[in-house]
């Protein structure tokens, strides 16, 4: 029987690109370098499928930055500010439209459908010429093929591609961008062309935006341009995969009907309802089905007896030789190999699967359908199965009750907020437009090399307290210098924003190198939510309250609320996501308050990834919002109206969940705006009112550009021309752990001094 891997991740198992990548970008290697780390990455990745029994194995599913960029190289729509005047894509126009360069800002940057992997929004409008500009999908394929592996060539759909784009700037906000799709197919022709030529048999195009709710003429335009490639693909068999939710039954009639369409992947795993539709509409039998039933974006190890059944039923309904055992998605967004995991227990260890481990399962599970069942490895893993629905270390009665008593109240502050802002204003005594960053400062080396050598006990706790200390200090003196109002105190002595938490509650366990992509190098080790979530201890106290007293500036206590380590961490799978975060939220509710009780009257949880947890589909989104939003006010109810609530949030379109922002009950929150081309503040140029303290970001923190002091005045004056100035704040879009102090230094100065001419342009009007 076939198996199939939607998608791999491209880091590598110890993030060789990451460090392949920073190095180039550092001028400390050359593209050749880097280069030759990507081919070698590649050739490991398809060697390792090769071996294991993969039938259908991907190729152009590396990218040095994103496979939505990758698209917008392959069709040549580079905006024009990048000054590309056609030719292959080169590195320099293409690291420049993902990061930005001296003259020009980085194209936005947003969050790959309901996941914590960002892409590079494409930026398209009447004007736009498509062209190939770049062959890498062949250039991929035929470097597989060097080696003796035939792979299967993937592309991100064109109507998923025009799907995902936003209007360029100085085009009209409503222009129709699936009306290019008559221009961009001949570029996909051409790609198609060229993989015939080079005897490629599959090809794979990635249109996840069909689980969307699409309107009906959306259909027609899908229907249309498959129509129009069809005669492209000769004996050429396209395999069109969707994931991440159900696929609605429209585009379930429309993707089975289409006679170019050989192959068609579901995700079985988030679209429960698929498998219903599956059996009651039918599947042709001219084509095959390529079941998602390992599940590409978590690491629990699949129940192989349950997925064996259901593959079976799928079978008897379908044909024998009709189904393909597959992923779920790409894998992109699971760790990549367990084997470089040391410091898990076995008992834990025999619960999950990472990447390498699902292209087993995935093997495994083919091979049981064809009638070879590896009986051991089965055994193994109902063993596992068995063994985690009863483990003590999972279950807590005492954690479960009190999570679930949180049912019968809404946790909302008594206080209106613009009372408690008034409130918390004679205490504080800000002045207008008050300026603050987000909570990181940058994280140098030698700082990681502290936290490295405490964790490998090369230094004493004592020494690796007195140098996180003196971080803090310098931190705070910088930003008195640069006269900051409210200050944070730079969170050294925090790895990541959730890891840091998740370490010091029970029911998280940690990985070594479990590392998944979020942008470009960008890399992430969520932590693993195994069991019931409880605080056997204060976290943030004891370092928030020494910064308090460096200081007589108010100094914002930093914390990730609920819904942000949920959604950031590897959760279970065992019982729903809202108990989860209740759980979570308890927590922090406990960190909160105690924080108060030392002093600390600015604290700030961060929901950074709220809009990400949002259902694809808009009947589950209700949902979900009510309870993602009551965790949020669970861990901030019980403060005085003179504590002040902060809350962040990242890259993501939150105008459509705005009610949701505003129901959080946060006395301020800091927000996106720079990167995204200010899209926030049209929310409240459409009559949004937003009574609580907010700062839409004046600059692009993920990007090395520094800018100057006018165009931070530009952009709140743009602000200001919607939001009232007595709720507005200037900060930066995100944290700054990710930047240089070269360039953190003369931002947060222009900064400061762009609020500081606003003020005073706002004195004298008054």
């Amino acid at each position: 029987m076939a198996s199939h891997i939607a998608g791999y991740p491209r880091m590598g198992p110890k993030r060789e690109l990451k460090f392949a990548l920073e190095s180039f970008w550092d001028g400390k290697s050359s593209a050749a370098d880097l280069e030759k780390t990507a081919k070698d990455l590649r050739a490991s990745i398809w060697k390792q499928m090769s071996d294991a029994g993969v039938s259908f194995i991907p190729s152009n599913t590396f990218s040095y930055y994103d496979q939505v960029l990758d698209t917008t190289a392959m069709v040549g729509a580079v905006p024009p500010r990048y000054g590309w005047t056609g030719g292959d894509v080169a590195f320099d126009t293409y690291f420049s439209m993902a990061r930005g360069n001296a003259k020009q800002p980085a194209m936005e940057m947003t969050k790959w459908f309901d996941t914590n992997y960002h892409y590079i929004v494409p930026e398209l409008g009447p004007e736009v010429k498509f062209t190939l500009s770049s062959r890498k999908v062949l250039e991929e394929y035929t470097e597989a093929k060097e080696l003796g592996i035939e792979t299967v060539p993937v592309l991100v759909g064109p109507f998923t591609y025009l799907s995902l784009a936003k209007p360029a700037k100085g085009v009209a906000k409503d222009f129709d961008l699936l009306g290019l799709l008559e221009d961009l197919l001949p570029v996909y022709k051409e790609v198609i062309g060229e993989l015939k030529s080079a005897g490629a048999k599959w090809i794979q195009f990635d249109e996840p935006a069909l689980v969307l709710d699409l309107e009906s003429h959306k259909y027609d335009v899908f229907k249309k341009a498959y129509s129009d490639l069809a005669p492209s693909f000769g004996d050429l068999k396209l395999l069109v995969v969707t994931y991440f939710a159900d696929l609605p039954a429209p585009a379930y009639e429309l993707l089975t009907g289409l006679e170019c369409v050989d192959g068609v992947g579901l995700d079985l795993v988030r679209g429960t309802k698929t498998v219903e539709l599956i059996k009651v509409a039918g599947f042709p039998s001219s084509k095959k089905l390529f079941a998602g039933v390992v599940d590409g974006r978590n690491i629990w190890a699949n129940d192989l007896a349950s997925s064996l059944t259901l593959l079976g039923e799928l079978e008897s309904k379908l044909g024998k030789g009709n189904v393909v055992v597959s992923t779920s998605s790409s894998l992109l967004h699971t760790a990549v190999d367990l084997k470089n995991e040391t410091k898990l227990d076995a008992e834990l260890k025999s619960w999950l699967a990472f990447a390498a481990q699902k292209i087993v399962e995935v093997v495994s599970l083919a091979g049981a359908l064809g009638g070879k069942k590896d009986e051991e490895f089965f055994a193994a893993n109902a063993s596992a199965q068995a063994s985690r629905k009863t483990s003590p270390r999972v279950h807590n009665d005492e954690v479960k009750k009190a999570a679930a008593a949180l049912q019968g109240s809404e946790h909302r502050r008594a206080t209106p907020v613009a009372d408690r802002l008034d409130e918390q204003q004679k205490h504080l005594k800000l002045p207008i437009l008050p300026t603050t960053t987000i909570g990181s400062f940058p994280q140098t080396a030698d700082l990681r090399r502290v936290r490295r050598d405490v964790k490998s006990k090369k230094i004493s706790e004592e020494e690796y307290v007195t140098a996180i200390k003196s971080e803090i200090a310098s931190v705070v003196k910088l930003q008195e210098e640069l006269d900051i109002d409210v200050l944070v105190h730079g969170e050294p002595e925090r790895n990541d924003m959730v890891e840091y938490f998740g370490e010091q509650l029970q029911g998280f366990a940690f990985t070594v190198n479990g590392w998944v992509q979020s942008y470009g190098s960008r890399c992430v080790k969520p932590p693993i939510i195994y069991g019931d979530v409880s605080r056997p201890k204060a976290m943030t106290v004891e370092w928030s309250s020494y910064s308090q007293s460096l200081t007589k500036r108010p100094m914002k206590g930093m914390l990730t609320g609920p819904v942000t380590i949920l959604n950031w961490s590897f959760v279970r799978n065992d019982q729903p996501r809202e108990k989860t975060t209740y759980q979570i939220a308890l927590s922090i509710k406990e960190e909160v308050e105690d924080l108060e009780k030392a002093g600390i009257h600015v604290i700030q949880i961060d929901e950074a990834a709220l809009r990400e947890g949002l259902p694809l589909r808009k009947s589950e989104q209700a949902a979900y919002l009510n309870w993602a939003v009551h965790g949020f006010r669970i861990t901030s109810c019980g403060v005085k109206d003179t504590t002040q609530i902060h809350t962040h949030m990242c890259y993501s379109h939150f105008n459509d969940i705005i009610t949701a922002i505003i129901d959080m009950d946060a006395d301020v929150i800091t927000i996106e705006n720079s990167r995204s081309d200010e899209k926030l503040l049209s929310v409240f140029r459409e009559g949004v009112t937003y009574g609580a303290g907010i700062g839409p970001g004046v600059y692009d923190i993920h990007s090395p550009r520094i800018p100057d002091t006018e165009e931070m005045a530009e952009r709140i004056r743009k602000m200001l021309a919607v939001l009232e100035s007595k709720v507005l704040w200037v900060n930066p879009d995100c944290g700054l752990k990710t930047r240089k102090y070269g360039e953190v230094l003369p931002a947060l100065t222009n900064m400061v001094k762009a609020a500081k001419i606003l003020r005073a342009e706002l004195a004298s009007t008054h």
